[in-house]
């Protein structure tokens, strides 16, 4: 089977500035296009911004009108999917000729989402997978993704899905998408501590899977002046240090950990790998033991509000593009 190479992109936000992180992702998108890689892979949060060191004025049963403030302009830096920056960052995947797949803060009226989008090689914004379980604090601003979005896409080069941060430490999911048969695990993370490095080469291994971590490198110089964040003000603070990887299917590292600065990391892979490695271990497959354990997974799209219309005939039917509650 013919040689792939594919990329994780190591970069900061312009946080709040929405039109200039998506600047800095163009740039990103040359450097990796100029590598000939076929999917790349950006952070978590990298469009729209990941606050880290805010606490939006929360206290247990009170809130500061500060905050509001806060979640106002964290709101306004978020997207809409589709949009115009979804068909912006889709022209970007289509001058690469490459399959791309970045975090987002996704808008969706009055909720935020901490979101990973993937779009084809011509451009196309193939879909989304919404993070299911926000964690600590970040549950004070991003909603709860349901299981209607936990796709995994059939391409030339492989099956990819994407599970975000801490999500990696949800074995449910993990054993979902190992059923699909994911083979390019994208795990888009702000996670710099050296463990998440023991949890991607698990992942790989555990799944027989490639891993791609793609981590932010974020400074306060990448924060607005008034941005009253725990870790103080001097420019030069590292808020997020990096440690993008990228993983075999049995657990080797291929390229990485990075810390400390923006970089694209590369490897050229055997996609044949994963089979591979399923010789001894298919976790989904005939290392299982289905007799004992099952798993169900609800892929229902949860609508907070249903709509219903009075058909002709008498019956009531669902509004059209509602889904039932």
């Amino acid at each position: 089977m013919a040689q792939r190479r594919i990329a994780v992109i190591q970069a900061g936000t312009s946080l709040f500035d929405t039109p200039r992180t998506l600047e800095r992702m163009e740039a990103h998108c040359q450097a990796a296009a100029a590598e000939g890689v076929e999917l790349a892979v950006f952070p978590e949060a990298y469009v729209g911004g990941y606050p880290k060191g805010l606490d939006f004025g929360a206290r247990i049963g009170s809130r500061t009108a500060q905050g509001r403030d806060d979640f106002l302009r964290y709101w306004q830096a978020a997207i809409e999917v589709p949009g115009p920056e979804t068909a912006r960052i889709g022209s970007f995947a289509a001058k690469m000729k490459a399959h791309l797949v970045t975090g987002v803060i996704e808008r969706d009226g009055g909720t935020l989402y901490c979101t990973a989008l993937f779009f084809g090689p011509d451009g196309a914004l193939l879909g989304k997978h919404r993070k299911l379980m926000p964690t600590a604090s970040e549950r004070l601003v991003w909603g709860q993704g349901d299981g209607s979005t936990i796709p995994v896409f059939d391409t030339h080069i492989g099956r990819i899905g994407a599970a975000i941060c801490w999500e990696n430490y949800m074995p449910n999911l993990r054993q979902a998408m190992y059923g699909k048969g994911i083979s390019l695990w994208c795990a888009p993370t702000v996670d710099e501590r050296d463990i998440w490095q023991a949890s991607m080469r698990h992942i790989a291994y555990e799944g027989r899977c490639f891993v791609l971590s793609a981590c932010q490198y974020m400074t306060r110089a990448d924060a607005p002046d008034a941005y009253d964040c725990v870790q103080g003000n001097d420019p030069s603070t590292v808020l997020i240090r990096g440690g993008s990887v990228i993983v075999g299917p049995l657990g080797d590292v291929l390229a990485g950990p990075v810390y400390d600065r923006e970089a694209v990391l590369t490897a050229d892979i055997d996609p044949a790998d994963t089979i591979r490695g399923k010789y001894d271990l298919d976790v989904a497959g005939h290392y299982a033991r289905p007799d004992i354990f099952r798993l169900s997974v609800n892929e229902t799209a949860r609508a907070p509000v249903s709509y219903q219309v009075e058909l002709a005939d008498g019956e009531d039917g669902e509004e059209p593009g509602e889904a039932a509650p």
